[in-house]
């Protein structure tokens, strides 16, 4: 078992993040996405989307998207819970992760994807759009710090998947400057709190 990754990319964070939460180690293999590494017909036989991170199974299965990921060490490592306990925990879990992948991670990534020299000249890019996602990026972040005026996770009362995203969405938005503010004070404790977690290390 291994897992292609690359340190620098936000995906390959979360299952990082998410393994060490569970305490399980497992090899990475670095995959170069800024020389292109994952487009090259070597990698593509692996994950023909070409995306980071892929979970290679002892069996030769390879399992790709970060949640996937996730959902496999859940299923198999469920101490402690990170996608919830019951029926309707997983459910409220799942909701509070899609949001903060479709509003915030993707919003971010959407920003730099458009915005960032990373990407010149490798894939279309389209400042206005960028544009877009950072300020919606940034009109979300106003929101979460409402959302977390009751509740000391995203999800509820325990730390979850949920938190993992919007830690990673919200310090890759940094680099297209999207922060949190001074007033958004509940936003601000959560942040600082996750990330004193050791996991947010890895």
């Amino acid at each position: 078992m291994k897992i292609y990754e690359f340190t620098q990319a936000p995906n390959p964070r979360r299952v990082r993040i998410f393994l060490a939460e569970k305490g399980i180690t497992v090899p990475l293999e670095q995959i170069n996405l800024a020389a292109a590494d994952n487009r090259k017909p070597e990698f593509l036989k692996i994950n023909p989307m070409g995306g980071l991170p892929v979970l290679e199974l002892d069996d030769g299965i390879h399992i790709a998207e970060s949640v996937a990921i996730c959902r496999y060490f859940e299923e198999t490592h469920p101490k402690p819970p990170l996608m919830g306990i019951d029926a309707k925990d997983k459910a409220v879990v799942e909701m509070w992760q899609r949001r903060m992948e479709f509003e915030i991670l993707m919003m971010t990534a959407g920003a730099f994807r458009n915005m960032s020299d990373f990407f010149k000249g490798r894939i279309p890019q389209v400042k206005e759009y960028g544009e877009v996602c950072r300020n919606a990026a940034l009109k979300r972040l106003e929101w979460l710090d409402t959302v977390l005026a009751d509740r000391e996770f995203i999800a509820g009362p325990r730390y979850t998947i949920a938190d993992i995203t919007a830690m990673v969405g919200i310090d890759f938005g940094r680099t297209t400057g999207i922060k949190i503010l001074e007033n958004q004070k509940n936003l601000a404790r959560w942040h600082q709190a996750v990330s004193n977690r050791p996991s947010a290390k890895a």
